[in-house]
């Protein structure tokens, strides 16, 4: 029970905000960095309207001119429309209900999620350092905690991030301090911890990246993140109610065809992948949806720009809402201390027998700071 009580503290510390990582630390470009000020100040990431200019550039096909998909390298123009979101299948959680109408105005999207390259290339332009990489402030983090709960010893108080530790041997889910290690000198650069590396990994994810750093990278890059709308919509790649980016085939049945990074037999202990990697893998090793979009379901968790409220649909039911921002403020009940931001998307941990991350409309969510070996993000314009 103490191990279990430690983990849940480490994850609250490396999921948790604490002011340390709200201060974007960024040594070059003042432009840059007087953005960054306006989202710590905010705290609603680098969301903005859509241009009307790229509206203009669109045919009545949907399909941008060349020009346009020039100007947006490395990203998707999805045309906007109207759907259902929400859930789909009798996997469903709660908080994927109601199902409703939502419509979604058109947007460019990252084809993949944002690499070890180029988030590298945005540190050595801005100097920037990650949540990860700084020492957690107990008076901030307290602050998300009960009250009355204890300092944790100032050797946990240091530079960490959480990292998958699969056990050799069955063990109860409901205890994710049996896969789960607070790992000193884990970040985007060392994703196992100290000693490990990113060294001929320009092409995977990069993760241990927290909600403030992913909206730091935004600014730089003169993009946001998406809407929690608007990555469900852009996610189910123009099919009605499917429950996947694919179709309707569950993982591991039917035709057999692999199509995603998910975890391939008993979790968390027995992994029965056929490639040699249990963790992430290159963005785009698997067939993309029907927008052109890959890893939309597995590899790693994406940030959205929304608040997480596991009651928000209740509040969309019965009409059709334009362009839903999220809701004002975030509720988790398991943590109603915490704030929370939508990740959607699953991750290469995702499998039938626990969260089932990879279907559309899945809803999980992480505090702003949060760190993690299996989340990452992709921008949109």
């Amino acid at each position: 029970m103490r191990n279990k009580t430690l983990l849940g503290l480490m994850l609250v510390i490396g999921l948790s905000c604490r002011e340390a990582g709200k201060q974007q630390n960024v040594a070059t470009q003042v432009d840059t960095a007087a953005k960054l000020a306006a989202v710590k100040k905010s705290a609603v990431s680098c969301e903005s309207g859509i241009p009307s200019r790229f509206a203009a550039a669109a045919t009545s096909s949907g399909q941008m001119d060349a020009a346009a998909r020039a100007a947006h390298p490395g990203m998707v123009w999805i045309a906007g429309g109207t759907f259902n979101m929400g859930a789909d299948n009798d996997q469903a959680s709660a908080d994927e209900y109601p199902k409703h109408a939502v419509t979604v105005a058109g947007f460019w999207m990252d084809k993949t999620e944002v690499t070890n390259k180029q988030f590298a290339a945005f540190v050595a332009s801005t100097g920037y350092v990650t949540t990860a990489e700084r020492k957690p402030d107990w008076n901030e983090l307290k602050k998300q905690l009960p009250p009355g709960t204890p300092k944790p010893e100032e050797s946990l108080l240091v530079p960490a991030s959480l990292v998958f530790a699969p056990p050799d041997h069955p063990v109860d889910l409901n205890d994710y301090s049996q896969w789960w290690e607070w790992k000193k000198g884990a970040n985007w650069r060392h994703p196992h911890g100290a000693g490990s590396s990113i060294a001929g990994m320009d092409n995977y994810p990069v993760v241990h990246v927290s909600y403030y750093d992913a909206a730091a990278y935004c600014v730089w890059a003169h993009k946001r993140l998406p809407t929690e709308a608007e990555w469900e919509f852009a996610a189910r790649g123009g099919m009605k109610d499917s429950v996947y980016p694919w179709g309707n085939e569950r993982p591991g049945t039917g035709s057999g065809m692999v199509h995603g990074n998910f975890w391939e037999g008993h979790f968390p202990d027995k992994n029965k992948k056929i490639k040699k990697s249990y963790y992430s893998e290159p963005v785009g090793s698997y067939a993309p949806n029907g927008y052109g979009l890959v890893d939309m379901a597995g590899n790693v968790w994406e940030w959205c720009a929304d608040w997480y409220r596991a009651d928000y649909y209740k509040s969309l039911a019965g009409k059709t809402t334009v362009a839903p921002k999220g809701p004002a403020t975030s509720l988790d009940p398991d943590e109603p201390f915490a704030k929370k931001r939508v990740i959607r998307g699953g991750s290469f941990l995702c499998n039938e027998s626990y969260c089932t991350g990879y279907r559309v409309s899945r809803r999980m969510k992480s505090s702003e700071d949060s760190g993690l070996e299996h989340v990452g993000f992709r921008c949109v314009e």
